[in-house]
């Protein structure tokens, strides 16, 4: 595997690292020649599953690095924290499943809004990556 272009390290704390960590990915997501709307569906995602660690696991990180290569331009994030985990991906991935009484749209909506996404998870760890990509030369 190349070296990674860039990485970036996203501490999530608090509530305002939420809304720090969207604006850094959308940040970053333009400066790679990604258009708004991947910018906004994106910043979306970002601000779903930050919000899942401070709602779950009170603290955690996002992990943004570059690995595009010279037929793509592909962003990779990496959400991760120390909570008690997802006893049951399967049910969490389910539209209207929810355990903090929300609508339980964040994670099945997560998916919908990228083009890749995996989740592993288990007491003390939960790590959920995504990825966007676009061809190399478009904008």
């Amino acid at each position: 595997m190349a070296k990674p272009h860039f990485e970036k390290s996203i501490s999530i704390e608090a509530s305002s690292d939420i809304v720090r960590a969207r604006s850094e990915v959308r940040t970053i997501a333009a400066s790679m020649g990604f258009g708004s709307a991947d910018q906004t569906r994106l910043a979306t995602a970002v601000s779903e599953l930050a919000r899942n660690i401070i709602q779950n696991a009170g603290s955690g990180v996002c992990e943004v690095t570059d690995i595009s290569s010279t037929e793509s331009v592909i962003l990779h994030i990496v959400f991760q924290d120390n909570g008690p985990g997802i006893p049951d991906i399967a049910l969490a991935m389910q539209d209207g499943y929810s355990t903090n009484g929300g609508l339980g749209a964040g994670l099945p909506g997560t998916r919908r809004l990228i083009d890749g996404f995996s989740i592993e998870s288990r007491p003390g760890l939960t790590r959920v990556s995504i990825t966007m990509q676009r061809e190399s030369g478009l904008c």
